[in-house]
């Protein structure tokens, strides 16, 4: 019933979790750092962050054969709100109408420093 996703094309999970997990047509990915698979290293400033979690995000749904069109909800963590406009204008270089669903949070801090971490729901 369960199907995990996984791609070195992404960073790999840091903890008991997996890169994203298929039921039925459906994808969950995990919330994607902005780090990059290939060099391990952190980008620079909200919009690059913005970018590099992005292009996780459409690794993992690549590996799961569809992509970034049949995101149906995304919910973006800020570690500060007033970098919203900066993130949105990334985000809306990877979303075309009819836009997905989203929430976008502040939250005291996401893991190893990151500005940024960002999660979708896609369909098959």
């Amino acid at each position: 019933m369960k199907k995990v996703i996984n791609t070195q094309s992404a960073p790999a999970a840091i903890g008991p979790y997996s890169q994203a997990i298929q039921v039925g047509n459906m994808i969950y990915t995990s919330g994607q750092l902005p780090i990059n698979p290939a060099t391990g290293e952190m980008a620079e400033g909200i919009k690059e962050q913005t970018r590099q979690s992005l292009l996780n995000v459409q690794a993992i749904l690549k590996e799961a054969g569809t992509g970034l069109d049949n995101v149906v909800k995304t919910t973006v963590f800020l570690a500060d709100m007033n970098d919203f406009t900066d993130m949105n204008d990334v985000y809306s270089e990877f979303f075309a109408e009819p836009y997905p669903a989203r929430s976008a949070v502040a939250v005291k801090a996401l893991p190893k420093g990151a500005l940024v971490e960002i999660e979708v729901v896609a369909g098959i």
